[in-house]
């Protein structure tokens, strides 16, 4: 089993910045990929970014790419997604995926809540 708690939610304004972060417990020796998933009131989740666990591979959706970064740092077993210029569109509770072997779905974190005022 692999454990995942994300922090680093909270209320920002448009064009401003946020730094989520993932922190992974358990048999972390068994993830593949860590993603970060969204999912707004009303809409369905959407895949958001990732980041290979050995070789730091990443990929984001259009809508964030130039203004998100994702990044792990492996010591700690955390992954970060740093969210510069947010805007109210981002708005959503980000979740933590880690796709892992022998895992079908993988692990989900709780969830943190992301709010972006216009």
């Amino acid at each position: 089993q692999v454990q995942l708690v994300e922090s680093g939610g909270g209320l920002v304004q448009d064009g401003g910045s946020l730094r989520l972060s993932c922190a992974a417990s358990g048999r972390t020796f068994t993830i593949l990929d860590v993603n970060w998933f969204r999912q707004a009131p009303g809409k369905e989740r959407e895949f958001v970014a990732s980041i290979s666990w050995s070789g730091g591979r990443t990929d984001y959706v259009d809508s964030v790419l130039g203004r998100f970064a994702i990044a792990r740092d492996n010591a700690r077993n955390t992954v970060y997604l740093q969210m510069n210029s947010l805007k109210p569109e981002d708005t959503a509770v980000y979740y933590c995926n880690a796709a892992a072997r022998g895992a079908f779905g993988g692990y989900w974190g709780q969830g943190t809540q992301v709010t972006v005022s216009s």
